[in-house]
C-alpha cells in the first residue's frame, strides 16, 4: 500500500479509471444487445467495481486488473442462445453455470494446475497479447474512421469526432515520449509522461464542450443505479428445472478452460521478465480468488470478469520507470502496489453516484484511449519488434540477443509462424 503514495500512482488511476470504466460500460451495452436486457451495463460496472476491489485486496497480483472480455461476453450470449432455445429462464441457468465453473476453478486452485502454464511459452504469449492488442487498434480505428468515411459527405459531427478521437491519441502518445525529450525540467517531463492519458481526455472533452453547437455521440452510461430489467438482485436457482442443474455441468466445463486460460495468460504476460517484477506471483491464489467472484456474480445475476489484458498491461506500464535507448526501451522497476488497483475499482463504483457527469464524455475520446492503449500495449512485445525486421536492413539489425546468436532466416522463419498462427485466431474470431 506503501508503495502506492506517489504521484505517478495518482497518475495511473486517473488513466487506469478511463481505460477500465468505458470497456465496462461498452461490453455491458453488448452484453445487453447480446441477452435482450438481462444483463447491462449497471450490472457490469457494478461487477468490475466489487469484483475489483476484492481482487486488489486478496490476490497474488494486485496488477493485474479484472473486466468482462470479448470471448466472456460472446460466451455469455451464446449461454442466453440456448437458454431461450431450451426454455430456461436466463439468469437462473447462468447461475449454475457460474457455480459448476467456479467449482472447476477452485479445483484447478487447490490442485495448482496454474503450474502447466510453464508449457505456454513465449511463443503464446506474444501471439495472444498481439491479438487482444489488434482487437482493440482495429476496433477502435473502425469507430473513428467508419463513420466518416462511410458517409458521402461527412457531416460535421462526424468530422470534430475523428479530430476529438485523434487528438486523444496523439497527445496521450507524445506526452507519453516526453521523458525521451530535452525540453523542460525533468520532474516537469515526468509529470507530463505520467499524465498524459489523463490530459488528453479532459483537453479533448473540453474540445468537445466547446464545440457544443455540433452534437457528439456520449459515453452510454444508465439514468440510475438499478438492474436493467428491474428485476431483483438475488436470482432464483430453483427456478432453472431441475435436469438443467446437472446438464449444465458440460458447459460449465467449456467455460471454466476459458476462464482458466483467459486468467493465466494474462497474469503470465503481467508478469513477464522485462517487467522486472520483485515482488512474486500467485496464480493459484489468483484462481482461488476468481473461483470466488464466479459464484458472486452468479449469485446476483451479474456478468462474469476474469483478467483483461491490455488494461492489465497497460497497468503495468503506467506504473514503470522505463528507460530509452536507440534501439527501443526497457522497463527499470515497476511501483508494484495494490493501492492503484483498489482505487481504479471503488472510483468505479462511485462513477454510479456520478452518471450524468460521466455521460459528458464523448465516445470519440473512447475510442482514443481505445487507440493508444492497442497500440501502446504492443511494446515490448518481441512478436512485433521481429515483424520489423522483416523491412530492416540487415546490417542496421538492432543488438538484441536474439539477432547476434540466430541466423535471419531462423528468426523470420519462426515469426512466420506466429504471424500463420495469428491469422488463424483472427479467422476464427471473424467467422460465424
Amino acid at each position: 500500500f506503501k508503495d502506492g503514495l506517489n504521484a505517478k500512482s495518482f497518475a495511473s488511476v486517473l488513466f487506469i479509471f478511463f481505460a477500465c470504466f468505458a470497456p465496462s460500460v461498452a461490453f455491458g451495452g453488448l452484453l445487453d444487445y447480446l441477452t435482450d436486457g438481462q444483463i447491462g451495463a449497471v450490472e457490469t460496472i457494478l461487477a468490475v467495481a466489487v469484483g475489483g476491489a476484492v481482487y486488489a485486496l486478496f490476490s497474488g497480483q494486485p496488477l493485474t486488473l479484472l473486466g468482462t472480455t470479448g470471448p466472456l461476453a460472446i460466451f455469455l450470449g451464446l449461454l442466453y442462445a440456448l437458454c431461450e432455445q431450451l426454455g430456461i429462464p436466463y439468469l437462473p441457468g447462468l447461475f449454475w453455470v457460474g457455480i459448476w465453473s467456479s467449482l472447476a476453478m477452485l479445483f484447478f486452485s487447490l490442485g495448482n494446475t496454474a503450474r502447466y502454464i510453464q508449457y505456454f511459452t513465449r511463443f503464446t504469449d506474444e501471439i495472444f497479447g498481439a491479438l487482444i492488442a489488434l482487437i482493440f487498434v482495429t476496433a477502435a480505428l473502425g469507430d473513428i474512421f467508419g463513420g466518416v468515411f462511410g458517409s458521402k459527405p461527412p457531416s460535421n459531427s462526424k468530422l470534430l469526432a475523428l479530430i476529438v478521437a485523434l487528438g486523444t491519441y496523439l497527445i496521450a502518445a507524445q506526452l507519453s515520449r516526453m521523458r525521451q525529450k530535452s525540453f523542460l525540467t525533468r520532474l516537469a517531463r515526468e509529470f507530463l509522461a505520467d499524465f498524459g492519458p489523463a490530459i488528453a481526455i479532459f483537453a479533448m472533452t473540453a474540445l468537445a464542450f466547446v464545440m457544443r453547437p455540433i452534437p457528439l455521440p456520449h459515453l452510454h452510461v444508465p439514468l440510475q443505479f438499478a438492474t436493467t430489467t428491474g428485476r431483483p438482485w438475488l436470482v432464483n436457482p430453483l427456478a432453472a428445472p431441475v435436469w438443467f442443474w446437472f446438464a449444465s455441468i458440460p458447459i460449465a466445463a467449456l467455460s471454466s478452460v476459458l476462464l482458466y486460460l483467459d486468467q493465466n495468460i494474462t497474469v503470465r504476460l503481467v508478469n513477464s521478465p522485462q517487467h522486472r517484477l520483485k515482488k512474486g506471483a500467485g496464480y493459484s491464489l489468483d484462481m482461488l480468488v476468481i473461483a470466488v467472484l464466479t459464484a458472486t456474480c452468479a449469485v446476483f445475476g451479474l456478468p462474469w470478469i476474469i483478467a483483461a489484458t491490455v488494461r492489465s498491461l497497460n497497468h503495468v506500464r503506467s506504473l514503470a520507470d522505463i528507460r530509452h535507448h536507440g534501439h527501443g526501451e526497457h522497463i527499470i522497476a515497476v511501483r508494484e502496489n495494490r493501492l492503484t488497483a483498489l482505487s481504479v475499482a471503488v472510483l468505479i463504483g462511485l462513477s454510479l453516484l456520478f452518471l450524468d457527469l460521466l455521460r459528458e464524455i464523448p465516445m470519440a475520446v473512447i475510442f482514443g484511449l481505445f487507440l493508444f492503449m492497442g497500440i501502446g500495449s504492443t511494446r515490448g512485445n518481441q512478436f512485433v519488434d521481429r515483424l520489423r525486421l522483416w523491412f530492416t536492413d540487415p546490417s542496421l539489425y538492432p543488438p538484441t540477443h536474439y539477432a547476434r546468436r540466430v541466423r535471419p532466416i531462423v528468426i523470420h522463419t519462426f515469426t512466420g509462424i506466429q504471424v500463420a498462427c495469428l491469422a488463424m485466431l483472427w479467422f476464427v474470431k471473424a467467422s460465424a
